[in-house]
């Protein structure tokens, strides 16, 4: 099935999807951590830190951090679980190259490693992983379906998959405001501090029209995940989606 976040490129013009996301986050990475906190006004932090603790009463020994970025969640994983092994996966060299420098400051080179890789074609064993998680990235995939199937592929029967993502909230005034927000705010202040607008009427497109809710605890089910739960945050602006293999 092909969903209406997958057909939504950053650019016009020749390269598909993937190749087009990887330009893009290419291109923002250095100014990309100063935006995220500012246009979410530091509240993913506190979203990032609801979705790690509900890995704490399960196994957590290796963990995949699939759209890894720039390694916030890698990193504030190691250091609240404090598992044998993180490896964060990403098209993005760019994004990596500025997560690696914070693993490096952090000191936690013996715990986390990243990797360029495609998320749709994951070069790892069946069932290596007892956690995969995924923050802030999943609406990215230009192939939702065999994105869900590879992450189920490498999970341990019973691993726990974790899926962190931005939305659009469904109710007034909220959404309103989001449209006000997302349309004219986020654009322009993407502009002033990453020189890239684009980037920033991409991201928030792909946030209203990727798959809340229900429809987007079908689709998981759909995948082969069992025990399918979803949360959301702050009037809906951000949805935790939990599910085992």
């Amino acid at each position: 099935m092909t969903y209406r976040q997958e057909n939504i490129k950053p650019y016009a013009g020749p390269g598909n999807k993937a190749a087009q996301v990887e330009r893009m986050f290419d291109g923002i990475a250095r100014t990309y951590d100063l935006l995220n906190h500012c246009l979410s006004w530091g509240i993913d932090r506190r979203w990032r830190r609801a979705a790690i603790s509900y890995l704490k009463p399960f196994p957590h020994n290796h963990i995949l951090d699939v759209a890894t970025g720039t390694g916030d969640f890698a990193l504030l994983a190691a250091k609240m679980l404090r598992p044998e092994r993180v490896l964060g996966i990403d098209l993005s060299e760019g994004m990596m190259e500025v997560a690696r420098r914070k693993v490096a400051r952090e000191q936690l080179q013996a715990t986390i490693d990243f990797e360029k890789q495609d998320c749709l074609h994951l070069q790892l064993p069946d069932h290596s992983f007892d956690a995969v998680t995924v923050a802030y990235g999943i609406r990215n995939f230009s192939d939702l379906d065999r994105g869900l199937q590879e992450m189920r592929r490498v999970l341990r029967p019973g691993g726990k998959l974790v899926i962190i993502e931005l939305a659009a909230p469904p109710a007034f005034p909220m959404k309103q405001l989001f449209w006000l927000y997302a349309h004219c705010l986020m654009p322009a202040l993407g502009y002033l501090i990453s020189r890239d607008a684009k980037a920033y009427t991409y991201l928030p497109a792909t946030m209203e029209v990727f798959p809340q809710g229900e429809e987007m605890s079908r689709i998981l089910a759909r995948a082969g995940f069992k025990s399918v739960n979803f949360r959301r945050f702050t009037f809906g602006l951000s949805t935790l989606y939990t599910a085992e293999a």
